[in-house]
């Protein structure tokens, strides 16, 4: 049985690869800044069991028997109030100690840096965390063997910000 003349032949691999989208070193860096300041803004969320109502069947378990001093509502509240309120980011954070450090005549946290290596950096497959010797086409993102790189194109690749 031989095909006809007007059906072209291909290779699949070849078309999955221009299908594929492939970014440069600045959209790499711009896709790792968003994906962090997601990251960072998803850390400072309200507690979503923060409401959730005790049942008066359910038991109550104490790590102790001894019952605990029992405090004023209001000390509970001002702890509680003031972490929630004063949030701050990695930034502001570093902000404040190099202020507290030019006022306290001590080094911060900047200054307290190692001086670059002279040894080339490892670099670590970003599935399982071995060394990754192979790098995705597309992103850039490491990985050490093929069922890190299946892992890596259905869960990872370019799935998280534009």
């Amino acid at each position: 049985m031989t095909l006809p003349k007007t059906v072209p032949r291909g290779s699949n691999r070849i078309k999955e690869n221009d299908k594929r989208r492939i970014i440069d070193e600045t959209q790499r860096k711009r896709r790792q800044r968003k994906v962090m300041e997601m990251l960072e803004s998803d850390n400072y969320h309200d507690d979503p069991h923060a409401d959730l109502v005790m049942s008066k069947k359910a038991p109550k378990f104490e790590d102790s028997l001894e019952q605990r001093n029992v405090r004023t509502k209001k000390k509970e509240r001002t702890v509680d109030y003031y972490q929630f309120k004063y949030r701050k980011n990695f930034h502001q954070l570093v902000d404040e100690d190099r202020a507290e450090s030019e006022a306290k005549q001590r080094p911060s946290y900047m200054d307290i840096q190692a001086e670059e290596s002279q040894i080339p950096p490892r670099h670590f497959c970003a599935v399982c965390g071995f060394l990754g010797q192979y790098s995705c086409l597309s992103c850039g993102t490491r990985y050490c063997s093929l069922r890190c790189m299946e892992t890596h194109m259905d869960t990872r690749c370019l799935k998280w910000a534009a």
